[in-house]
């Protein structure tokens, strides 16, 4: 029996064997793909960590890139934990903690119409803090994420053990006007963050982005990109709501400055021994994610 090529049974049949046979080889193609795809991801994020305490700006000369973000990483980032609201070390992965989901909840806490519901809220919090070592230096760094104008905008922080002083900065965005607001993903913007600090007359106060706003006499202001006023207006808004829910943290690590205690816990400090200061795992002993 000869087949007709033309019949409305042979359409729906050879289209829908050929729709099954494309959705297997994509099925098959993001299977096979997703771990380098997850590895991807993980080393901008590394990168990312280090960028904010002005390491590994020379990676695009390395031959082996992932490699050297990896070394770098494992050297440097020396701890990370998560904390709750009142800055207390809870369980969590804080490189695996997703700042849009807690973005949605910073949102929701600036919008409870009581402090009942705001505490309920701030409950939920994870809030992923990652502690990077240079020499003597040790350096707290802490993520910001929220919308920019066509899409999120984030960043990483790094603070000085004085937990005032900015070290370093570093910022992205998925989706901004190339040559406006796509300007806070490069150094001339971020590099103004270095040296600004996070109070003012003894409370805090987080960084201003305003036309102008990078005067030597404004120490808590950089200049805003010009032409992109809304991601920048935005990058600030998300900059002051996270650092905002880090205050607790802030206080208690403030007020351990000189003291016998360390980690914002109330553990002792053992000088160069403590879990603060030394080893490449965070506050459970688990190992730094550098797969």
């Amino acid at each position: 029996m000869k087949l007709n090529t033309n019949s409305n049974i042979y359409t729906i049949f050879y289209t829908t064997i050929l729709v099954v046979l494309v959705a297997g080889v994509l099925a098959f193609a993001s299977t096979a793909l997703k771990p380098k795809q997850q590895e991807n991801i993980a080393l901008e994020k590394m990168q990312s960590l280090l960028r904010a305490a002005r390491l590994g700006e020379d990676v695009s000369a390395r031959k082996n890139k992932s490699e050297y973000i990896k070394a770098l990483y494992s050297e440097h980032m020396t701890n990370d934990f998560v904390l709750d609201y009142e800055g207390k070390v809870i369980e969590g992965e804080a490189f695996e903690i997703d700042l849009q989901v807690q973005y949605n909840i910073i949102k929701k806490i600036a919008a409870a119409k009581t402090p009942e519901a705001a505490r309920t809220l701030r409950e939920q919090l994870q809030l992923p803090v990652f502690v990077c070592t240079i020499g003597e230096k040790v350096l707290n760094i802490f993520p910001c994420y929220g919308p920019g104008l066509w899409g999120p905008v984030w960043g990483y922080i790094a603070v000085e053990d004085d937990f005032e002083t900015i070290y370093g900065a570093v910022f992205d965005h998925k989706g901004e006007t190339p040559g406006l607001g796509a300007e806070i993903a490069h150094a001339p913007f971020y590099s103004q963050f270095v040296g600004k600090k996070l109070s003012q007359e003894g409370a805090f106060k987080s960084i201003s982005i305003i036309k102008g706003g990078g005067q030597a006499d404004n120490p808590n202001g950089v200049d805003a990109i010009s032409g992109g006023t809304i991601t920048s207006q935005s990058l600030e808004q998300a900059i002051a709501m996270w650092l905002d829910e880090y205050q607790a943290y802030f206080n208690i690590k403030r007020a351990a400055i000189g003291s016998e205690e360390c980690c914002g816990e109330g553990e002792p400090c053992n000088g160069e021994n403590c879990s603060c200061k030394t080893g490449n795992r965070n506050h459970e002993g688990r190992e730094h994610y550098t797969k």
